[in-house]
């Protein structure tokens, strides 16, 4: 079935499913997903909406810097700091409010405007490839 549950009453804001067929696996595999570690996480003001600096050790592929919009769903930074995240490394760099913005973290979009991050469980470690 190619719809979410956007059609259902209440739902806002979902995204729906792609058509099978719509991307293929060379097209996955240009996508670089790494396992990373946030090591610092500051407050964003210059953001257009409350988000985060990210400061990320990514082992051998270096320290990168990201904003994400998280202040709302989690509201103490230092919650942050130590989390195993996944987050694209290969994406062009995106100018967020004077940040260069080197990497794209990964979270779910549910429909009540929250951003939980994905998660990696013990045994993976910073800079080991998603896939």
């Amino acid at each position: 079935m190619n719809d979410s549950s956007a059609d259902q009453p209440g739902a806002t804001n979902i995204r729906r499913f792609l058509p099978a067929g719509s991307a293929t696996f060379d097209d996955f595999l240009k996508i670089d997903m790494r396992v990373g570690r946030i090591t610092a996480v500051d407050q964003f003001p210059a953001a257009r909406k409350p988000a985060y600096r990210l400061t990320i050790d990514f082992g051998v592929g270096g320290i990168r810097r990201s904003s994400a919009q998280l202040p709302p769903t989690y509201p103490d930074p230092n919650s942050l700091v130590g989390r195993l995240i996944v987050a694209v490394v290969n994406f062009p760099p995106r100018n967020i409010a004077g940040l260069e913005s080197e990497v794209l973290v990964l979270g779910a979009l549910p429909s009540d405007g929250s951003i939980p991050l994905l998660g990696v469980d013990s045994g993976a470690s910073p800079g080991d490839s998603i896939g």
